[in-house]
């Protein structure tokens, strides 16, 4: 059987070896792999000094302080606990509450579920390149608004919205401002010195790092306190209790580590990967791109194939490993939720792919994926 030619980055990345060599050493007898939390021994003493170095790590990516990063699951806790805990701080002073139609269903379904409970939520749309803007946002702000959370980058289209501006809109006007950057962390510049956002979600497994461990970064100059949404033992200053998983976060620190030096450089070549893709593919094949190239991060392509059905598509490319939206909404056939808040049909979402490049992606790889997809759009045409 030939190798699969893995092009689906977005949903989740390979982990590096350099990152895996980092998290086996926290493991067993003759590592360090003792509780954080047990500080009576030289064991969890070498164990907690391995997790606050990690943290210095993903502090530096975003040029924040150590004590504004808190360990978590992943992006989902990340923005729960950002999104429920803020809502919950700053109720007293309203009830009104913005995100867009375009959000991971990680966001959407937090405030799906805030609006149960009488919030009131505007739902921003994008526009045809799917980037929501900053005049969208200021014109949705009211004065019982107490909060906004946007993505940095789009999960499915790679778009990419200009939290700067955003958070200085909301900074100006005294409202908790969230960001998921999923997408974006160890990809985009994240400057918190500059960036006056007030929660910032990250994961590991989308820059080369282990599923299961991400970080809310939580301003400490915000006036709010963050309440808990996991109770049972007060760890990482009350805010998310829990026995710190040392393996995964070191390897977190490392993934960011890396993803900081070469950060532009690698950001560079990937895009150089999805132009070839589409030169490749070339003249005479029917596709439409979701989005705009240029105002879209290096390694997401988003593209539709009007008149085709995007799970045939699939079926006629088993050499290649892509997805028809995202992963944590593969598992549905209705349209991509995305694709539908900028306009898109029904049948032109459908009838759309997500092809995703990274680090360990090849030139070849490429060329070959491309030249697969378009003999199979020449012979369904």
């Amino acid at each position: 059987m030939n190798k699969l030619i893995y092009l689906d980055y977005a949903a989740t990345t390979p982990v590096d070896p350099r990152v895996a060599d980092k998290l086996v050493q926290h493991l067993t007898m003759d590592g360090i792999f003792a509780n954080p939390a047990s500080r009576s021994h030289m064991y969890g003493w070498q164990a907690e000094a391995a997790v606050e170095s990690a943290r210095k790590q993903v502090a530096d990516l975003l040029n924040a302080d150590t004590r504004e990063i808190v360990w978590t699951s992943g992006a989902t806790e990340s923005n729960n606990l950002a999104i429920k805990g803020a809502v919950e701080a700053r109720q007293d002073r309203g009830k009104h509450i913005i995100t867009s139609l375009s959000e991971h269903k990680a966001v959407i379904d937090c405030f799906e579920y805030l609006e149960s409970k009488g919030f009131s939520v505007t739902w921003l749309k994008p526009d045809s390149n799917g980037v929501v803007s900053s005049e969208n946002v200021l014109s949705a702000i009211r004065e019982d608004t107490i909060f906004i959370s946007l993505m940095h980058v789009n999960n499915e289209t790679g778009a990419i919205n200009d939290v700067y501006k955003i958070a200085s809109i909301a900074k100006a006007r005294d409202i908790i401002f969230h960001i998921d950057a999923a997408q974006s962390t160890g990809k985009l510049l994240i400057d918190t010195k500059v960036l006056e956002a007030d929660l910032i979600s990250s994961c590991a497994h989308k820059i080369y790092g282990p599923k299961g461990i991400g970080t809310l970064y939580v301003r400490r100059k915000a006036d709010f306190t963050l309440p808990a949404q996991i109770h049972g033992g007060g760890h990482e200053r009350g805010m998310r209790s829990g026995t710190l998983a040392t393996h995964q976060i070191v390897a977190m620190g490392e993934a960011l580590s890396i993803a900081q030096e070469s950060m532009s450089v690698e950001q560079a070549e990937i895009s150089k990967l999805k132009r070839l893709f589409l030169d490749c593919l070339g003249e005479g094949v029917d596709f439409k791109i979701n989005g705009d190239v240029n105002q879209s991060i290096s390694g997401i392509l988003n593209l539709s194939f009007p008149g085709k059905d995007g799970q045939i598509l699939l079926s006629a490319l088993p050499g290649l490993a892509i997805s028809s939206g995202s992963a944590c909404t593969s598992a549905t056939m209705s349209p991509s939720h995305v694709l539908a808040s900028m306009g898109l049909s029904d049948e032109a979402a459908l009838g759309s792919l997500r092809f995703s490049f990274g680090r360990f992606t090849s030139e070849e790889e490429v060329r070959t994926a491309a030249e697969t997809l378009r003999v199979v759009l020449i012979k369904m045409a």
